[in-house]
């Protein structure tokens, strides 16, 4: 199996689904998947955005396809207020073999970890029918800008993308997209901004967001201690440094993602 950053442990697996509700406000204004039937949900994880697509768009029945058969698992008993709208394929985004056409692909927080990620969009291709509406939403590491400056933060920040790298994953992936999207020979692609900048005129959502990135970089901490990239100093140094963060009167915590809109 495919080395994750954030591993497959149930507090994992439950972060997953937190993200999804800290994040949706974020992510679902632009998209719009309106008067499509079958969606295909390529690297769907524990269906924390499933679960959104499902009560946003009614109307959709949705694929789901991730390589580990326990998220999966644990996708089944998120979404079984809606099975009998859902399947799901254990399966190499790399290498799809399915038994229908879709007419509506979304694709969020996957392909940032799959090394040689263009293969991902070769091989949905076949599966779409004329016009189908994609969404693509990615990060964007580099865009991660904090104020104080904080030595703890910044280390572990460095450590974590290198980690991705490692594992042959890209923390850029978001910036990228668009010219992966025009190689595989998508159309209309059209990028858009996401994200936040935060500062004490909106205190709460700094402490609330500063909080959130504590889990996100708390995930992948036993994976870099037995990398060898930081030790368990280092993870609680970069707890501390957000904890820090969101109380500093001239804090500044600013990131952005990418999303991009395509067809076939």
């Amino acid at each position: 199996m495919t080395a994750y950053l954030h591993g497959f442990i149930p507090e994992e697996q439950q972060r997953l689904m937190d993200q999804a509700g800290v994040l949706g406000s974020l992510i679902y204004p632009r998209i719009d998947f309106a008067g499509c039937k079958k969606l295909l949900e390529v690297g769907s994880g524990v269906g924390a955005q499933t679960e959104t697509l499902l009560r946003l768009f009614p109307d959709l029945e949705i694929t789901c396809v991730d390589y580990s058969q326990s998220q999966l698992d644990r996708a089944k008993q998120n979404l079984a207020f809606a099975c009998d709208r859902v399947k799901f394929v254990c399966q190499d985004a790399k290498e799809l073999v399915l038994d229908e056409k879709y007419d509506s692909v979304f694709i969020c927080w996957a392909l940032e970890h799959i090394p040689n990620s263009h293969l991902v969009l070769e091989a949905v291709k076949p599966y779409l029918f004329p016009n189908a509406k994609l969404w693509f939403t990615e990060v964007f590491n580099s865009s991660f800008y904090f104020n104080p400056p904080l030595a703890g933060l910044s280390k572990y920040y460095l450590a974590y993308n290198e980690f991705q790298r490692s594992l042959g994953g890209n923390p850029d992936i978001g910036a990228n997209l668009g010219n992966l999207l025009k190689r595989a020979g998508y159309t209309q692609i059209e990028l858009f901004h996401g994200g936040f900048h935060l500062d004490q005129r909106n205190a709460e959502d700094l402490r609330n967001i500063t909080q959130y990135w504590k889990g996100l970089m708390k995930s992948a901490g036993v994976g870099m201690i037995t990398a060898g990239l930081i030790t368990e100093v280092d993870l609680l140094a970069m707890e501390k440094d957000l904890d820090l963060i969101a109380e500093d009167d001239n804090a500044v915590f600013f990131y952005h993602f990418v999303q991009i809109s395509a067809t076939v």
